[in-house]
């Protein structure tokens, strides 16, 4: 039993620690996310439901946003976990991960994602039947090698290896925590606070990426495995490094330094983005030499990718460090929100496709009417007990 006066101590502590601009952060990138989705009925890859004209312009930001807004996401996450650590053991955590992911993970997988393989079989002239037909079929094969069942949740797979690499991760983490290791840690600390430290984080990153492209691309020697590791325009292997490099800026408390370089990394990203977007219109990448081609591609890629993440969190902490009436709401919202949202695309798209509408207005229509329809289950979800377990929120 703790006293009130530990509790009250404790509570402090908590508040003292709050990052409240990756709160915002977090919800900022969602709404990115949620238009990004809301994009991908016009562009031209393929997708659950498209329409009949597309897009090279939403193709080219459905390209640009892909580069960083999954990597952003599992920054934020590594970050989250380093303050999620401060107030749990090892067990707590790997229990509340569970909850929070792992439960919403199933959930979503049997309710959330089969209404968007059952419209995708709909428009394709696949299927023709009612939904409740199609479910029986749902558990069917594969999704993407001839059958329906999506075994990562389609849209879900972020909860899915987040959690993973969180279990994966989780040694890494414990000793860093560990007490008498603070010493040793706070020197890593001050070397990783000097100018230009941070940004060779890149080059771990543009390494790891440049390798496993290399390796998983249909020339390389694991070609034929390369299905199971790309989710959102990454493979996985540069997914947990993103998520690793979050935890590690947060516990070495490096965003004083992120801070003092974020009008320089801003200039820095400016600068890039020119050729960075002339690649993405120019450049088919399935054209690129192998090996070289690749090198320099993900290389700058990779580098472009973290150059634009720093920048976002140093403005972040620099302007979004404040805390709102609204925010506690919004932060705890973000997770129904995102396994919800790209169903409700779907199924909204899917109507709105047909009509004789130019591809803007159909975006207008999509975007605003996904938005209030996801918002409206949101709320809802926050009012049951039941819902609000099954989503990932904790209990009221």
């Amino acid at each position: 039993m703790h006293s009130s006066e530990e509790k009250g101590q404790n509570s402090r502590v908590h508040t003292q620690e709050r990052r409240y601009d990756i709160d915002w952060l977090r919800v900022l990138a969602t709404i990115i996310l949620f238009l990004f989705h809301s994009a991908r009925l016009f562009d031209y890859d393929p997708w659950h439901v498209k329409n009949g004209e597309l897009s090279f312009g939403m193709t080219v930001f459905v390209a640009f946003v892909s580069i960083w807004i999954m990597p952003l996401f599992f920054v934020l996450s590594g970050e989250s976990t380093c303050f999620s650590l401060k107030m749990r053991s090892g067990t707590q955590f790997v229990k509340e991960r569970f909850k929070r992911l792992i439960v919403p993970f199933i959930f979503g997988l049997f309710v959330i994602a089969p209404p968007q393989i059952y419209l995708e079989r709909l428009s394709t002239s696949e299927f023709a039947g009612s939904f409740f037909q199609f479910y029986l079929k749902y558990f069917e094969g594969v999704y993407g090698f001839g059958g329906n069942f999506p075994w990562w949740g389609l849209h879900l797979w972020y909860l899915l290896f987040l959690f993973i690499f969180s279990l994966t991760a989780l040694p890494l983490f414990l000793h860093i925590k560990r007490p008498h290791d603070a010493v040793s840690f706070s020197r890593i600390r001050v070397f990783l606070s000097k100018p230009g430290v941070i940004l060779m984080f890149g080059l771990l990153l543009a390494s790891v990426l440049t390798i496993t492209e290399l390796l998983f691309q249909p020339d390389g020697l694991l070609g034929s495995w390369s299905g199971l590791v790309y989710f959102g325009g990454w493979n996985l292997f540069v997914y947990i490094i993103f998520f690793i490099c979050g935890y590690v800026l947060a516990s070495a408390q490096l965003m004083e330094a992120i801070r003092k370089y974020a009008t320089s990394l801003l200039i820095i990203v400016a600068a890039l983005s020119v050729p960075m977007l002339m690649s993405i219109v120019m450049l088919d990448v399935s054209s690129l030499v192998y090996p070289f081609g690749y090198v320099m591609f993900y290389f700058f890629t990779a580098f472009y990718s973290w150059f634009w993440i720093l920048a976002m969190l140093g403005l972040g902490s620099l302007k979004l460090s404040f805390n709102h009436r609204w925010l506690r709401a919004a932060s705890e919202s973000v997770l129904p929100f995102y396994i919800l949202h790209q169903t409700v695309i779907v199924i909204i798209g899917f109507f709105i496709v047909s009509l004789d509408q130019s591809i803007i207005a159909k975006y207008i229509l999509v975007s605003g009417l996904s938005a209030a329809a996801t918002i409206a289950l949101m709320l809802f979800i926050r009012r049951v007990n039941l819902l609000r377990f099954l989503f990932g929120i904790s209990s009221s």
